[in-house]
């Protein structure tokens, strides 16, 4: 019994993929009037470093990353913040008068810390185990953030702490002349003034062995290490050391930062140096310059440049690098969590999660209008065929062979037609009757909801199909209407004077519109409705964990609605959105001119390197199509092909090819070989399995043979 049960878990294991290597890079621009001066020594991995007020009375402005979150501190004492926003750990609007933040949180939750120009602090987000306990705090100069615990140094020297404890992360009352603090996963590091170290919590992989430790100046913790720099500009560290320690040949570092498994340093001259997992592309700082912080989140790290820009890399999956820019941009829709936008010039860009490939839509050209669904995208060309990438689970994407088409509407897992003649084609998830339209005529606009249609014909009625759960498809009274939005459960009407008729699930109050006037154009996310108004402002109802903060919005001419968060389209071109996925948009993207002549920029990661057409700068002709060829050293493979890799015809194949249509920059990159040994394991069990089997038949055979002699 007990070798089939081994068998069956090891080859299990053994079929689970690695995930994906993602790589993001993004830049924010701070307003010109910010003030940048001197930073000073970082707090921890999860916390960033202490801001100073300037002597024009400004904040020294800083970054900080937590697990999926990253936030901001402005030059006017004001915060900002992106990212993963379930336990409200970006909820740092209304912040004020703060002189440094710090973020913290581990595989699950988050929270943020704010210190305060008067030496109280605030917190907000995951607080289960009291880690945002900080109303009492008084008289501090510099807070930390672990994964579950905040810390913070009183101006005496002494340290309080409060939030999870299991290891006694939190027994730092008696200590005494600590000068900076940093917050781990599960233990808690202070600096003294003589430069010596202390630590409190979990030691399992000796995290806490700083006893010999002398002439430190910064010290940072990670969920199992702990790094410091020493007066001369080295590093040392201890913990876990599966790459994460190897600091040894560091010098003229300036600042250090540790997140879950890498550690970040910044060097004097403003470059970045960085060591230890690679997965999701947090260490590809390589090329970053004229950076004066780092800050190390869970699988993230974000740097913050001279001229107040940001930028970051590593894991992107809830927006939380987020913070670029797009211009010309003359139509928007939102998916559940991502968000497209199409250019003046036909072109299309995307943002989000991408793990349907609902983002791959760099090749899209002479397109007029895109619509999302949850996890798919859909183009209309001007030659009225349609484009989809993205979740083709229920043959959402299958409109390769549509013609004629008008208009497109993307719903959960469904893709609705408008054609030329007013008939309606859909293909996709047909449970619930949603794609049911081959009977329509006379429609002028549709709606794809969850699981249901709905079409708007040209006398103002309106005709749906689908689930009628919550009563959603009850709209055969409508008459005057103008232009219709499907929600998951909800259907929105635009009527002919500008108020708002819906239909359908009302728990989270998505349908509370009796109220509006002057709307000019409506949609309807999972749990939200918003309106655009004709004087360019905004309304929005329903559940509120911040998609609906538009109360500020003007100068719009578009709105979007999606799964959890709600996009603007402004007169200008660029785009504001409201919650994690772009909270800090502000998309300045240059249209795009076709150049004479492209430049390829190749180059690799250590252990291996392009040999075809080698690594460097190279000049080519559009439409060229270059091969690639990349050969990894003994002992490790190819990973995939990072940058701009839009064109490449296989990510992951070291032999592929490039099609040039611009500018490119692309990096090979390698990763130490690892023995699956779930695969070897399981292997082991069938051939057990199978000896065992062989014996036991053959004795049975035997004792047969016996009884028969």
């Amino acid at each position: 019994m007990l070798l089939p049960l081994l068998f069956s878990i090891a080859l299990f294991c053994s079929l689970i993929p690695p995930a994906s290597v993602a790589e993001a890079s993004v830049t924010v621009r701070l307003p010109d009037d910010y003030f940048i001066s001197h930073l000073a020594d970082d707090s921890s991995s999860t916390a960033s470093v202490m801001a100073l007020n300037t002597p024009q009375g400004q904040v020294t402005p800083m970054v900080a990353a937590g697990s999926y979150h990253t936030v901001g501190l402005k030059a006017d004492g004001t915060v900002v913040a992106v990212g993963d926003n379930d336990d409200g750990q970006c909820d740092v609007n209304s912040w004020a008068d703060i002189i440094q933040v710090a973020a913290g949180g581990g595989y699950d939750g988050g929270h943020s810390v704010g210190l305060k120009a008067d030496g109280t602090v605030v917190a907000v987000g995951d607080n289960d185990d009291g880690q945002c306990k900080v109303g009492g705090w008084t008289d501090i100069t510099q807070v930390a953030a672990g994964f579950w615990h905040t810390v913070g140094i009183k101006g005496d020297g002494t340290v309080v702490a409060v939030g999870w404890n299991d290891y006694g992360q939190c027994e730092v009352s008696g200590w005494t002349d600590i000068t900076q603090v940093a917050a781990g996963s599960s233990h808690t590091v202070g600096l003294k003034g003589d430069g010596t170290v202390v630590a409190m919590g979990l030691n399992y992989s000796g995290q806490c062995e700083v006893g010999g430790w002398a002439d430190i100046v910064q010290v940072a913790a990670g969920s199992r290490h702990t790094v410091g720099i020493k007066g001369d500009g080295t590093v040392v560290a201890v913990g876990y050391d599966d790459g994460r320690c190897d600091v040894g040949g560091w010098t003229d570092i300036t600042q250090v930062s540790a997140g879950d498994a890498h550690t970040v340093g910044l060097k004097g001259d403003g470059t970045v140096v960085a060591v230890g997992d690679n997965y999701s592309g947090q260490c590809e700082v390589g090329g970053w310059t004229d950076i004066i912080q780092v800050d190390a989140g869970y699988v993230h790290t974000v740097g913050l440049k001279g001229d107040g820009t940001v930028v970051a890399v590593g894991d992107n999956y809830s927006g939380q690098c987020e913070v670029g820019g797009w211009t010309d941009i003359i139509q928007v829709d939102a998916g559940y969590a991502h968000t497209v936008g199409l250019k003046g010039d036909g072109i299309v860009v995307a943002v989000g999660d991408n793990y349907w490939g609902q983002c791959e839509v760099g090749g899209w050209t002479d397109i007029v209008q895109v619509a999302t669904g949850d996890y798919h995208t859909v183009g209309l060309k001007t030659d009225g065929t349609v484009v989809a990438v993205g979740d083709n689970y229920s043959g959402q994407c299958e409109v390769s062979g549509w013609t004629g088409i008008t208009q497109v509407s993307g719903g959960c897992d469904h893709t609705v037609g408008l054609k030329t003649d007013g008939t309606v084609v859909a293909v996709g998830n047909n449970y619930s009757g949603q794609c049911e339209v081959s009977g329509w005529t006379d429609i002028t606009q549709i709606a794809a909801g969850c699981d249901h249609t709905v079409g708007l014909k040209a006398d103002g009625t309106v005709v749906a199909v689908g689930s009628n759960l919550s009563g959603k498809c009850a709209v055969g009274g409508w008459m005057d209407i103008i232009q219709v939005a499907a929600g998951w459960r909800h259907t929105v009407g635009l009527k002919g004077d500008g108020t708002v008729v819906a239909v359908g699930d009302n728990g989270y109050e998505q349908c509370k519109v009796s109220g509006w006037t002057d709307i000019t154009q409506i949609s309807a996310g999972s749990y939200h409705t918003v309106g655009l108004k004709t004087d360019g402002t905004v309304v929005a109802v329903g559940y509120d964990d911040g998609r609906c903060d538009v109360g500020g919005w003007t100068d719009i001419t578009q709105v979007a609605a999606g799964g959890s968060h709600t996009v603007g389209l402004k007169t200008d071109g660029t785009v504001v959105a409201a919650r994690w996925e772009v909270e800090l948009a502000k998309w300045n993207l240059v249209l795009a001119v076709p150049p004479s002549q492209c430049v390829l920029t190749i180059s690799s990661t250590v252990r291996g390197n392009v040999t075809t057409p080698g690594e460097g700068t190279f000049t080519y002709a559009p439409k060229t199509v270059v091969d690639l060829v990349a050969e990894p050293e003994e002992g490790y493979r190819f990973v995939n092909w990072a940058g701009n890799v839009d064109t490449i015809a296989d990510v992951e194949a070291a032999a592929t090819n490039i099609t040039i249509s611009g500018d490119y920059s692309i990096t090979a990159k390698f990763f130490k070989a690892r023995v699956n040994l779930a695969l070897i394991g399981g292997i082991i069990a069938v051939v057990i399995v199978g000896l065992v089997i062989f014996f036991v038949r053959r004795k049975r055979i035997a004792r047969t043979k016996r009884r028969w002699i």
